[in-house]
């Protein structure tokens, strides 16, 4: 199941709409606090899906009896763009576990990229709820690799791929590629995606407006 949360006009697209300006983009800490912004609204469209349970709350002046989470999820990110994203799905699940993958492009002498994976620390996973969060979803192999990375500490009964930007063969490859009860939650969707794949428009490179460029 893919669900495009930027399809009805919200407040979430004036933030992405921020993101990808080039102007506001000058600015580091309004583009971490937008994509921390981005993540809260994610979160609160996740929680629609999940499980809830009924349980009996005392007032001051009585009962109340509400619904409140079944179970808190595992929320895991891929190093380092996702950091801030990853705090926005946090702030709004705040009793989850956590789950922290360095993952990154490995490229080759003839254009071509392998994942490589050099760092995990993550929970037991096994009938949990794992949203994982990852800002550009460009050609969808970090996010396969890493939840392949990720099955070795047990098998989410559910999974959540969160990202900002998707690019169109990203998604096509997600669903062909990723457990079948996988649902992927994407803010917008760009067509485009260039031969070292990198989405256009897009907004550039995440991590970087983030936290400054790297070597």
């Amino acid at each position: 199941m893919v669900y495009e949360l930027g399809k009805e006009n919200s407040i979430l697209n004036q933030f992405i709409a921020e993101m990808r300006d080039v102007e506001v983009q000058k600015d580091s800490m309004r583009f971490r606090r937008n994509l921390e912004r981005v993540g809260e609204i994610c979160a609160y469209e996740i929680s629609k899906k999940l499980n809830w349970t009924s349980k009996e709350i005392i007032t001051p002046l009585g009962v109340s009896q509400m619904s409140v989470l079944e179970n808190q999820p595992v929320i895991a990110t891929i190093l380092r763009a996702g950091l801030p994203f990853h705090q926005g799905l946090l702030n709004y699940f705040d009793k989850a576990e956590n789950a922290f993958i360095s993952a990154y492009r490995k490229h080759e002498k003839d254009g071509s990229f392998r994942i490589e994976v050099e760092y995990m620390a993550c929970p037991d996973l096994t009938d949990k709820i794992l949203i994982l969060c990852d800002p550009m979803l460009a050609s969808g192999q970090s996010i396969e690799h890493v939840i392949k990375v990720m099955m070795h500490n047990g098998r989410p009964k559910q999974i959540h791929v969160v990202s900002v930007i998707a690019s169109t063969l990203g998604i096509e490859y997600v669903q062909k590629h990723l457990p079948i009860n996988t649902s992927l939650w994407v803010c917008a969707i760009d067509e485009e995606l260039t031969a070292k794949a990198y989405i256009v428009p897009g907004l550039g490179d995440a991590g970087d407006l983030s936290f400054g460029e790297k070597l």
